[in-house]
Formats: C-alpha cells, structure tokens, sequence
C-alpha cells in the first residue's frame, strides 16, 4: 500500500484532469460530441494547413493498423480531398466512441476544441475547490503540473477558458501522450525530469488506480482523487482525497 504523503516534502503537485479537476460528464458529455461533431467540417476547412495533413496521414496509418484487427471497420475513401475528409472523420467519430488515446486523435481534438472556446461555445468545466486550491498552493510556493491525455494544446485551452477564469497562472508545465502512456513508471520518470525534481518531491493525483500504480512506481507521492461520479475502486492503495481542500491545505 501507498503511504500517506509527508506534505513537507512535496515541492510540485501533477494533476490528471478527468475525475480529479473536472467532472467525467464535461469531457464525455460536452468536449467529444463537440469535436465528433465538428471534425468533417474543420478537415475540410483545414485540409490544406501542413498541420493537418501531418495529423490526416497518421489518422490514416492508424486507420490501416486498426483495419486489419477489424473486419468491421469502415473503408477509406480519398480519390478527392472531400472523401478523404469524410472518411477520416468517419474513423475519427469510431475512435472517439472507443476512447482512443492515440495522439493523432488528440491532437486534432485540441484544435477542435480550440475553435469551440474562441467561439464562446465550450467553456473549461472544473470542480469548485480548484481554482482556490490552485491560488493556495502558488502561495505555498509549490509548482502545479498537469499530465491528461489530453494534447498539451487542449489542456491550456480548458484551464484557459474555465468556468473559474483564466487558471493558466497557476500552471508551470503541462505534459501528454507525446511524453508516454500515463500507465506506464517511465513517463513519470520523464515528468520528474522535466520538471527537475525527484520523484518522492511530486504528489500525482489521478482518479485511475493504475495510472497511480504507474507513478508510485516511478517514486512518486499519490493520492486518489474520488470525486461525485467517479465509480470508486473496490480498493485503493493509494491515499483517498473527495476535495482539493483536503490536499496540502
């Protein structure tokens, strides 16, 4: 089991943020029937940005990979531009039913979702207690880190945009899939690094019992984040928070 943290230690605190900074509901509910929505229109209006035919390419390989393990799986078609466009939001709705995590996929996302927030049409849901949370631990002089899934540019966007204002302020470094699978000690090593700390000086908190395994793993401190609608582990070893104004008051 995970020992209780020793808070005088901790100099950087890494948040995950589904279940531990903003309701599940705001990103299955809210952010990804907005980019699924979205994608044909934005890759039609986009396909010509070098960016977006770097993140169409890879969306294809992918789609390839997954072809051969699915029978199932829709064809793609790109004898003209429109059908190509088509047919990777087609593959890009599939992926989003399933929860993929390949970095293509959240790549796009973010610009997506960064069109909505310029827009006025989404807005960073996060939980009452973070922004005060946030202000606290500035005062205490301790650094605030984010590792999601999520791309980088999607994580700025929701901080950005939040319902408690523009928390950006509050964060020093911002990590994704392009640093490693968030199950996996090594990319929490990475973070350590990054962030020129080690390890036992970083408190992680997640809503996922393996990521947490993962980072304990790495050295890191945790502590399980149970929030209203998190579906709770028939065991934790790791520390149980429900409220940031439980952690490192």
């Amino acid at each position: 089991m995970a020992p209780a943290f020793e808070p005088a230690k901790i100099r950087a605190v890494l948040l995950d943020i589904e279940g531990t900074t903003t309701p599940i509901d705001f990103v299955f509910k809210t952010l990804f029937p907005y980019a699924a929505a979205q994608a044909e229109e934005f890759l039609q209006s986009h396909n010509e940005d070098a960016e977006i035919k770097t993140i169409l390419e890879a969306l294809r390989r992918q789609h390839v990979a997954d072809s051969a393990g699915d029978s199932q799986i829709h064809p793609w078609f790109d004898s003209t531009s429109l059908q190509n466009c088509a047919s990777a939001a087609k593959y890009v709705r599939w992926l989003i039913e399933r929860d993929s995590k390949i970095t293509p996929l959240k790549t796009l996302q973010g610009k997506i979702w960064q069109d909505g927030y310029l827009r006025g049409e989404l807005k960073g849901e996060v939980y009452p207690d973070v922004a005060p949370a946030f202000a606290r631990w500035r005062r205490k002089a301790l650094r605030v880190a984010i590792f999601s899934s999520g791309s980088v540019l999607a994580q700025q966007l929701l901080f950005k945009y939040s319902t408690a204002g523009d928390l950006t302020q509050f964060l020093d470094s911002y990590f994704d899939t392009t640093t490693g699978p968030k199950r996996e000690p090594d990319s929490y090593r990475k973070i350590g690094a990054a962030l020129k700390l080690v390890p036992r000086q970083i408190l992680f908190v997640s809503d996922s019992i393996p990521e947490l395994d993962a980072a304990f793993a790495a050295g890191m401190a945790t502590a399980y984040s149970l929030r209203p609608g998190v579906p709770e582990a028939s065991f934790s070893p790791h520390p149980v928070i429900r409220d940031f104004g439980e952690l490192l008051p």
